[in-house]
């Protein structure tokens, strides 16, 4: 279904088709038979995040990856093994003095996001370490996630600790892939699942085992394995050979019965409908 991991021979092989076109001070991009890796690395920083800056240079190159007719699908990746996207940059929020500036912040978020979803162009997240808040958010605007089993990957939505909510349409994708249940109990308690629970949950679409050490720590050999995965699926993604999984299918009762409620509107009652009520009652 998607190309395994190869040895360094083919990957040299692999290399001749191989061009870099632009560099960012947080992110680059690399394009490999036709798809565009991605790769996330924040200078200086231990954790990838997102500010208004970061999210200008990701708006730059996927305008770009939109407008190559030769790039036929995305992959969005961390050049940190132990980081996806860790969520925003709370220094970003500080600098919010109105409800303007705020929301001018999460409108841009929003629209980012849309714009990956809306993407005729397959975009794959390619998940190792924490995917939290923002990061969340940005996976599940892209069409195919993909996460490392262990290194301490896990996705939540943690902000509210911070007295926050997702303001970037997590809270409208997340109910599509897991149900309202799970939303609520991830949203408002700020529940981290590991990668595992995720895929049972419909968060993640495939889960990939971790690779021992050899001759490149572990961690950098999971990264490279991760990608090329990625990059393979995002290939069959955009060829037509793999399709997209059936996204919010109720998964128990519990699941089943609030869909069955929520497929009606109800009647509401209105303040005139009370005071009637009232004297009724009298």
């Amino acid at each position: 279904m998607f190309s395994a991991f190869r040895a360094s021979s083919s990957a040299a092989a692999r290399s001749l088709s191989t061009t870099a076109d632009r560099s960012g001070k947080h992110l680059n991009v690399e394009y490999r038979d036709n798809v565009a890796v991605i790769r996330f690395d924040s200078p200086g920083e231990k954790m990838n995040s997102l500010n208004m800056e970061v999210m200008s240079e990701m708006q730059e190159i996927f305008d770009q990856v939109q407008s190559r007719s030769d790039v036929q699908a995305g992959v969005l990746i961390s050049s940190k093994p132990g980081c996806f996207i860790a969520g925003a940059d709370i220094r970003m929020l500080e600098a919010c003095k109105t409800a303007e500036e705020a929301t001018a912040v999460s409108k841009a978020g929003q629209d980012f996001m849309n714009m990956v979803e809306n993407s005729k162009k397959p975009v794959v997240a390619a998940i190792m370490g924490p995917c939290l808040g923002g990061g969340l958010e940005v996976a599940m605007g892209c069409h195919y996630r993909i996460a490392v089993e262990g290194h301490k990957t896990a996705v939540g939505l943690p902000e509210v600790m911070l007295g926050l909510l997702p303001g970037s349409g997590g809270t409208v994708r997340l109910p599509k892939l897991a149900g309202l249940p799970t939303t609520l109990d991830m949203a408002l308690t700020g529940k981290m699942v590991q990668a595992a629970k995720a895929k049972k949950l419909g968060i993640v679409d495939m889960v990939v085992k971790p690779l021992g050490p050899g001759l490149a720590p572990a961690e950098e050999s999971t990264m490279k394995y991760l990608e090329e995965i990625a990059v393979g699926v995002a290939k069959d993604l955009a060829s037509g050979s793999m399709k997209l999984p059936k996204r919010g299918e109720p998964k128990n009762f519990q699941e089943k019965a609030m869909k069955f409620a929520l497929q009606y509107d109800f009647v509401k009652v209105g303040e005139h409908d009370l005071q009637i009520c009232n004297i009724c009652l009298r």
